[in-house]
C-alpha cells in the first residue's frame, strides 16, 4: 500500500493517497504471509473485468486437484472463493461480491469447471479488484473442519483496474 501511495505524484508528501496513486501496484499481494496462492494453486485459471457492464469474473477450467493443489498436510477437502471488489476510497465505502465451490474432496478426480461471476455497479470509475483463494479442511467423522483455524488458506489480488 505504501507503493501505491508513494505512486502519487499529484499530491505533495503527507497528503498522498491510493485515487491519485497506482492501484495497480496491489496486483499479486498476498493477504495470508503462511498460505500463498501462488505456492498453493498451480490449475490456470482466467479473471475478467468487464468495467461497462459491471461484472467480475473467475473461470477455472477441470483439474486434478491432488496434482494442482499444494495443500497442507491432513487435508481431505477445500473449497475455491473468490470475490469482485469496487473500492471508493475517498468515499470510504465498497461494493463487493463472492462466490465459493461446495466442499471438495483433495483427490485425483477431475474437477468440474468454476465459474465465478461477481457483479459491481456497471461504468463504475472507481478501482476494481479480483481475489481468489483456498480454504483447506479436514473431515474427521463426517465432519469439515478448517484446517489449523485457516491459517494456512491463501488469498491473493489476482487482477486489478485502477481508474
Amino acid at each position: 500500500m505504501v507503493k501505491v501511495i508513494q505512486a502519487d505524484l499529484v499530491n505533495e508528501r503527507g497528503l498522498r493517497n491510493v485515487i491519485d496513486g497506482e492501484a495497480e501496484l496491489l496486483l499479486g499481494f498476498e493477504f495470508n504471509i503462511r498460505g500463498k496462492l501462488g505456492t498453493s494453486l498451480y490449475a490456470p485459471f482466467v479473471s475478467a473485468i468487464d468495467r461497462p457492464g459491471g461484472k467480475i469474473t473467475m473461470d477455472i477450467d477441470p483439474f486434478v486437484p491432488t496434482n494442482m493443489i499444494a495443500a497442507p498436510s491432513g487435508t481431505t477437502h477445500y473449497k475455491i472463493v473468490s470475490a469482485g471488489a469496487e473500492v471508493d476510497f475517498e468515499a470510504e465505502v465498497f461494493v463487493v461480491a463472492s462466490a465459493e465451490t461446495a466442499i471438495l474432496p483433495w483427490d485425483a478426480a477431475l474437477t468440474a469447471v468454476v465459474n465465478h461471476v461477481h457483479n459491481v455497479t456497471p461504468a463504475s470509475t472507481k478501482p476494481l479488484f479480483v481475489a481468489l483463494g483456498i480454504e483447506f479442511y479436514q473431515e474427521v467423522n463426517g465432519q469439515m473442519y478448517s484446517l489449523k483455524n485457516g491459517a494456512f488458506n491463501p488469498l491473493a489480488l489476482v487482477k486489478v483496474s485502477g481508474l
